[in-house]
């Protein structure tokens, strides 16, 4: 959730970010919203509490939740069954699309083109886009050019590693968790 994730001056403006989507997912200007950084920083963590949010106070909300190498795979076996048509229903019919890793895109010609029109389609209709990345857009290196452009249309923010302060309060907030799990299942 948004308030299990635990701030620090690394990942303040993203947090913001993603509270803000989560409040109004499609209605802010931060559509896309493209959070990258390094590995284990909270970019999957905020991906899905935006997720969580929505759909604890929107039930009804359409929330598609992906990797980019599940919709690479969902993809190719659509194409094998002759079936795309039912795989990109599925994410246009999204109010809110999740993706994690986009940089696993790279050199995948036909999944780009489809993500592509996949993006248009929700973009065009306003729902909320939301991706994950490890380099910024313009890093990004096998992306077709649209891509990487459409992804710097909204807001694009990274997460640094923490400072030891929020490092410290990150082991604290885990161990309050561990502890009240031990609890719950003692119980």
């Amino acid at each position: 959730t948004l308030n299990s994730f635990v701030v620090g001056p690394n990942n303040q403006f993203a947090k913001s970010a993603a509270s803000a989507v989560s409040e109004s997912p499609g209605k802010t200007k931060f559509n896309p919203l493209l959070i990258y950084g390094g590995v284990g920083l909270g970019k999957t963590h905020l991906l899905q509490s935006i997720g969580n949010y929505v759909l604890l106070n929107n039930p009804k909300s359409v929330v598609s939740y992906i990797t980019s190498e599940e919709f690479y795979l969902n993809f190719i076996d659509a194409i094998k069954n002759n079936n795309t048509k039912l795989f990109t229903s599925r994410f246009r019919s999204s109010d809110l699309l999740l993706m994690d890793d986009i940089q696993f895109f790279s050199g995948k010609e036909s999944t780009q083109e489809e993500f592509f029109y996949v993006f248009n389609t929700l973009y065009q209709e306003g729902k909320q886009i939301v991706l994950t990345s490890d380099l910024p857009p313009s890093s990004l290196k096998g992306l077709q050019d649209r891509l990487i452009s459409r992804f710097q249309w909204g807001l694009c923010v990274d997460i640094q590693p923490p400072d030891l302060e929020t490092r410290v309060a990150i082991l604290k907030k885990k161990a309050e968790e561990s502890d009240r799990l031990k609890s719950a299942f003692m119980a």
